[in-house]
Order: structure tokens, then sequence, then C-alpha cells
């Protein structure tokens, strides 16, 4: 590289451009991790799905039960008193009932998502102190608190999963992390109850995303060899400086 065109070498622009293809490269690569780690965790979860019913007891010292089913004994769950979860399911809307139940050999009350019921339903399972034998499969999910702008309970329905404000209202204290979704009906009698467990959405964009930001990474390599190659072509040197390369060429 002659004096001249060192003296036009772009130096802040390719530390910026460095810099900048740094980040987009770790960006993507991120991605691709993300991409690994979603992909492991719904082979999980089909997998934890596709398991028979197993104790409680037995799911929760496995180590992963997100996702697995379970066979509880919660007598007196059909006449549990309820806290209704505004919900969607299968495009209607409706409410979601959530009572507490206690297994035997457990610690601590664990939220029991009933099931769904239609808003032009307005009836509801009666509900009294009882200690009927009440048999129930269900899954097991984790429930991550709601969010800063979820909004409050209003006359007892709530509109986002707080599990600790349901635990409140049900007057049962501390309740597990678990949430447990009935697949088996608390109130078979009562054909407008419909235990389900809500499917597991993952967005699995992290390739996408990926693409996105290598691509980013190359339009920069790109931008960058055209705009150093005009930087440095002869019709962009000055007029001195073409003043001083015709004098130095010899006759």
């Amino acid at each position: 590289m002659t004096e001249a065109a060192r003296r036009r070498f772009p130096w802040g622009l390719t530390v910026v451009a460095a810099l900048a293809l740094a980040l987009l490269l770790s960006l993507g690569v991120w991605q691709v991790q993300r991409l690994h780690w979603k992909q492991g965790l719904i082979t999980q979860a089909e997998t934890a799905v596709a398991r028979p019913p197993a104790p409680l007891a037995t799911v929760l010292a496995s180590g992963s039960p997100e996702f697995r089913k379970a066979s509880i004994d919660c007598p007196g769950l059909a006449s549990a008193p309820y806290v209704e979860l505004q919900s969607i399911h299968d495009g209607q809307a409706g409410v979601r009932l959530i009572s507490a139940c206690r297994p035997a050999g457990q610690e601590r009350a664990f939220l029991v998502d009933r099931g769904f019921v239609a808003d032009e339903i307005s009836a509801r399972p009666p509900v009294a102190s009882s200690t009927v034998p009440m048999t129930v499969a269900v899954e097991l999910r984790q429930t991550p608190p709601p969010g800063a702008m979820a909004p409050p309970p209003q006359q007892g329905r709530f509109y986002a999963r707080d599990s600790a404000a349901m635990a409140e209202a049900l007057q049962v204290g501390e309740v597990s992390p678990w949430t447990l979704f009935a697949l088996t009906s608390s109130n078979p009698e009562w054909q407008a109850l419909h235990p389900s467990a809500p499917p597991a959405a993952f967005s699995n964009n992290h390739l996408g995303y990926a693409l996105t930001w290598f691509g980013l990474a190359l339009a920069l390599i790109a931008f960058y060899i055209a705009l150093l190659r005009r930087k440095l072509s002869p019709q962009s040197a000055t007029p001195s400086e073409r003043g001083n390369r015709t004098t130095k060429e010899p006759l």
C-alpha cells in the first residue's frame, strides 16, 4: 500500500465495521444456540406428554415433571371452592375453574385447573364441604408469575394466572409452583365442564432470526468491501496526490 493509500485508508470506519460485524455474528450464534435449546425443549415436552400417568409423588421426583401426566387423589374436588380465570378454548370465550387440592403425602396444596366453562353457561358446580373420594388424571405445568401489566382480578374473576393471588382467594396459603390441569372431569355428571390442558405453544423462530443476523453480517462485509475499493481507487485521490503521482512517473 502506498503512502497516499495509507493516508486514505478508513481506519475509523474499519474499527466500527469490525465491531458491528462481531456483534451481528454473536447474535447469529446466540440464535443458533437458542434454536438447539428450543428443539430440545420441544422434544422433551413431546416425550413427557406421551408417557402414561404415574403417581404424583413419582412424577415430582422424576426431576422433569413439566408436561408429565399424573394421577391424584383429591377428596371433595367435585364440590371444592373455586376461582374463575378468564380464558378462550377452541375459539370460544369462557372461564376455567381453579380449585385447591392437597394430595396425600404432599406438604403444600396444588392449584387444580378443573377445566373450561363457556360464557353462555351460567350454572356452576355446587360448593360444599365434602370428603367424597375423587381421583383425576392431571398434567403438570409450571406457572410463571403474571406480568406487571396483568389486570387485577375483579369480583372473583381472574384475568391472569396468578397462583399466589388465587391461593389467597381460596385461603389455602402457599401453593406448589406446579399447576395441575385436569384431563378427566371432576364433575362427570356436569357436561358443561371441559377438562383439558392448554396446548404447549412453543414459538421456534430462532432459525429465521439467526439467518437474519448472518445475512446482515454478509451485507455489512459487502458494503465495507465496496466502500474500501472506492476509497482506495485512483479516482478517489485528491488533486495534489494525483499531481505527485504524475511528477514521479519516469519520462
